[in-house]
C-alpha cells in the first residue's frame, strides 16, 4: 500500500521534479506535486508526495524531515484525509 505524505516548508522556487528527486533516495515516488496557488501560479510552499510503500514513506519520513532545503527545514509528516463536506464561498 502507498503512503502519502505531506511536506512543509517548502522554499518556493522548489518544483515536482526538485522533489521527486530528493524522495527517490528513499523508495519509490508515485507520484510529487507541489501546490501553488489558483491565481498567481506561484507556489504555496507545501506539497504532497506519495510513495510506493509505507516502508518507503517512513525512511522519507525519518530522513528528511527537519532537512535542510534551499535554506529552510523542510516539515515532513503522513498526510491526513481532508473532511468532506461543503465549501465555504471565496470572497466575502
Amino acid at each position: 500500500m502507498s503512503r502519502k505524505l505531506f511536506v512543509g516548508n517548502l522554499p518556493y522556487s522548489f518544483t515536482s521534479e526538485q522533489l521527486t528527486e530528493a524522495f527517490q533516495p528513499y523508495g519509490n515516488v508515485v507520484s510529487a506535486k507541489v501546490i501553488s496557488d489558483r491565481e498567481t501560479g506561484r507556489s504555496r510552499g507545501f506539497a504532497f508526495v506519495e510513495m510506493e510503500t509505507d516502508e518507503a514513506g517512513q525512511n522519507a519520513i525519518r530522513a528528511l524531515d527537519g532537512a535542510q532545503m534551499g535554506g529552510r527545514a523542510l516539515a515532513v509528516r503522513e498526510a491526513q484525509e481532508r473532511p468532506q463536506g461543503p465549501r465555504r464561498p471565496m470572497g466575502g
